[in-house]
């Protein structure tokens, strides 16, 4: 049977010629989008779009997004439109634009777009993927879980933590053996989070093979299919992804931990435990609504409202969300904070010397009220957060159509938005000499003279990171309780010039940060 011609193998090469061709058409016209819009853009390729080094793991997703936006900058743009594969992107570069989106005209913004399939990827239904009433319904519920008071609360639990990483900087020290700082604070932050939030005393900074290490490895680790999913979710429609029931969390992850989240869930509602945790906070949204300053799990008077509960896969969305971002992100920015240190010296000595003033006026035990204190270990985590953002660029898309300001642009229901935050940090026209590690970036006056939205490691305006006082305190602990003790140097071992890995999603070093510690007396 022939379709065109007489000879069928001729049929099948003028089928997959056209199919080919009827491609190349599409990818050249989705190509020209933002040039039919009016946006400036740049020198997009077929398939790739403007993100061919970013596949191929020849720079980082934060380099790949810092290059596009040096080069809108260099030519005088005030936004600009990139592809991801065949997807628009904008880009604003002037923050005042950034500050539109995130804040001003935040209703137009208020999804990351981030791929959500609660039926079979139930982990994705968490607060930094959930979108409109859904998100802001989540929202209230979690925000009185990340109060001061809530930090206090949680404080003793973070203080704890700190002698098994004691333990190992005096053997490193003693032994005189080159410290695998970001190892080591990844099992750190793992021992805390799974405190606060699962109640369960991990132990992985006495074994560096304790499950919820392990499976903290699983996800952030990228390889190249990794790489590709995440391309994937750029660059596709969510529907058409949620009908192929795409499933964006590793499977093995998923499973470890629903299963340790219902067994935490199930012990603690049977024998009704009391933990100063965040997991105590979430049972009692999902069985009260609500969260209340008591050890109650229920609401003895029957005062519930059904629409007010959450269920066990949201909470184990929130649990897995935040064990994500306080684990990672907090371990990622103490190691970059003291391969920093331990290449100025100075900078170090003069942190160490605040944090021994600060600890003799609190019986030299770490606080929540001394950490508070710490004013120049502020300016140092947020210089550290501005060199080094762990999440590089701020997602969003556009919910409703919006007339960019001062333009006759009017961007679409569905336009994706990048906020690069590693190009924006790095602009020496908002921090001079960006390259140099200088904590007095954050000096009062230097603050009130640089342009708002210039500073973005959380994100900003009503989507703001939710657990930014936790991640701050978290590491602030973690650095007194290293810099109090010990001189930290530079090993042979860390690449010098530092180099962004580029199969990472978080802003990580490649080959890791090696220290050499010295025990002070």
């Amino acid at each position: 049977m022939t379709l065109i011609t007489n000879n069928l193998t001729l049929d099948l090469v003028a089928i997959i010629a056209t199919f080919l061709v009827g491609i190349i058409v599409y990818f050249k016209w989705q190509l020209s989008y933002w040039d039919r819009l009016g946006v400036p853009s740049l020198n997009p390729t077929l398939v790739f779009g403007d993100f061919k080094n970013y596949i191929f793991a020849k720079c980082s997703l934060g380099e790949q997004f810092k290059e596009l936006y040096d080069q809108f900058k260099s030519k005088g743009y005030k936004h600009g439109g990139i592809f991801v594969g065949p997807k628009p992107f904008y880009i604003p570069v002037d923050p005042d634009l950034g500050k539109h989106i995130m804040q001003k005209d935040f209703q137009h913004f208020m999804n990351h777009g981030f791929y959500i399939n609660e039926e079979v990827d139930p982990l994705t239904g968490n607060l930094f993927s959930l979108e409109d009433a859904k998100w802001r319904n989540m929202r209230v519920k979690l925000t009185p879980t990340f109060t001061s008071g809530k930090m206090k609360m949680m404080f003793q639990t973070l203080a704890d933590c700190t002698r098994g990483l004691k333990e190992i900087m005096d053997n490193l020290a003693l032994n005189h053996a080159p410290a695998d700082i970001k190892e080591i604070l990844g099992r750190f932050t793992t021992d805390i989070i799974g405190s606060v939030a699962f109640g369960i005393e991990c132990n992985s900074l006495k074994n560096p093979d304790a499950e919820f290490r392990k499976y903290g490895r699983k996800i952030v680790e990228t390889g190249f299919i990794d790489r590709i999913k995440v391309f994937l979710v750029l660059s596709i429609p969510h529907a058409l992804l949620r009908f192929w029931r795409f499933k964006f969390t590793n499977t093995e992850v998923e499973t470890f931990f629903m299963g340790a989240i219902q067994d935490t869930v199930n012990y603690r509602e049977k024998n009704n435990v009391y933990r100063k945790d965040f997991m105590h906070l979430l049972l009692q949204l999902k069985n009260r609504g609500l969260v209340a300053d008591d050890q109650k799990i229920t609401d003895d008077k029957g005062n519930i409202k059904e629409n007010d509960l959450i269920t066990i896969n949201e909470l184990a969305a929130q649990a897995f969300v935040f064990f994500l971002g306080g684990f990672e992100t907090s371990s990622t920015t103490v190691s970059w904070a003291l391969y920093e240190l331990a290449t100025n010296q100075d900078i170090q000595e003069k942190l160490r010397k605040e944090i021994n003033d600060v600890l003799s006026r609190h019986n030299n035990k770490l606080s929540y009220d001394a950490m508070m204190e710490m004013t120049y270990m502020d300016k140092v985590i947020n210089e550290t957060l501005r060199k080094y953002p762990p999440l590089p660029i701020i997602p969003r898309v556009c919910n409703k159509d919006y007339t960019i300001p001062n333009t006759s642009t009017k961007l679409s229901r569905g336009t994706s938005v990048a906020i690069p935050v590693l190009a924006i940090h790095t602009d020496p026209e908002y921090y001079p000499n960006p390259e140099k590690f200088d904590p007095e970036h954050f000096s009062e006056e230097n603050v009130k003279a640089r342009p708002g939205f210039t500073w973005l490691p959380f994100g900003d305006g009503p989507r703001i990171c939710i657990g930014m006082r936790f991640g701050m305190m978290q590491s602030k602990v973690g650095l007194a309780t290293i810099l109090k003790n010990y001189k930290i140097k530079l090993n042979n071992k860390t690449e010098f010039p530092i180099k962004v890995d580029p199969k990472n999603f978080i802003t990580t070093a490649k080959g890791g940060v090696w220290l050499d510690v010295e025990k002070l007396d």
